[in-house]
Order: structure tokens, then sequence, then C-alpha cells
């Protein structure tokens, strides 16, 4: 017997990249899996969200959450986490941060429903910084 939609739904994502899949009251819940703009060579800058914290659990597979140490228009430090299966990983409100998957990752992610571009600008890695993140993902093996 089939379960009636206004009881339960079910979604999933497998194309590339982030897809919000649940939005309800104030939060939404998204997926992002890997996609070649994801990849270490390929991150040009980071993101803040100003209005709220940002949840990641990796479901699958392999990322490195970076977060950046830095003012409001600016890096100054950053650091690489190896995230682990099935561990939250609260990037907490306005630090800036970026992932890099394996292409096999999926990776849960929990954020206030009205997140939006107009909340949460984008800083522009340096070429000393893209470098730099570039060697912490190679030493995690990407």
């Amino acid at each position: 017997m089939t379960i009636p939609e206004t009881l339960l739904e079910a979604f999933t994502h497998t194309d590339a990249g982030y897809r919000p899949l649940v939005d309800f009251g104030a939060w939404r819940v998204a997926i992002l899996n890997y996609s070649q703009d994801l990849r270490p060579e390929n991150l040009t800058a980071m993101q803040r969200h100003n209005a709220t914290d940002e949840v990641f659990v990796l479901l699958q597979g392999r990322c490195i959450l970076f977060v950046g140490q830095g003012d409001h228009a600016s890096i100054s430090a950053i650091y690489a986490q190896p995230m682990r299966p099935q561990t939250i990983y609260n990037v907490k409100q306005s630090v800036w941060h970026t992932h890099t998957l394996s292409p096999d990752a999926k990776v849960l992610v929990v954020e206030n429903r009205d997140t939006t571009y107009a909340n949460s600008p984008f800083c522009p890695l340096t070429a000393i910084q893209r470098k730099i993140l570039c060697k912490m993902a190679g030493e995690q093996g990407f």
C-alpha cells in the first residue's frame, strides 16, 4: 500500500551540486553533491551567512569543510576540517566557509529557509589563499 503524500514525502537528489529538498517553517533541508566547481583548484571564494548558522552532515564519500577566519570583507586564515560520516558540523553565523567533495560524496545541509544571496555574501580568495586551500586538500588526498 502506498502512503499518501499528505502523511509522508520522500526526496532524493542525484544531480551535481546543491538542491533544497524540504522547506518548512523557518528551516530548509538540502543535499550537496559533488560538482566540478567544488574541486579544490576551482574554489575561488568563500561564503558566509549573516543571518544563520549552517549545519553539514557527510552522508557518503569524502568532504573537506574549509572555514575562514576574518571580518566582513576579508579572510585572514583558512582551516580545513575533513568531515567524518554522520557527524554534525555547525558553521557558525557569519563564518566564511566552502568545501570540496569526492565524486561520490553526498552532504546533508540544514539552514534557515530565508538563507539567500542577499544575506550570504561571498569573499574572493587571493591567489595565495587558493594555493593554501589546494595544498590542504592535497594533504587529505584530494
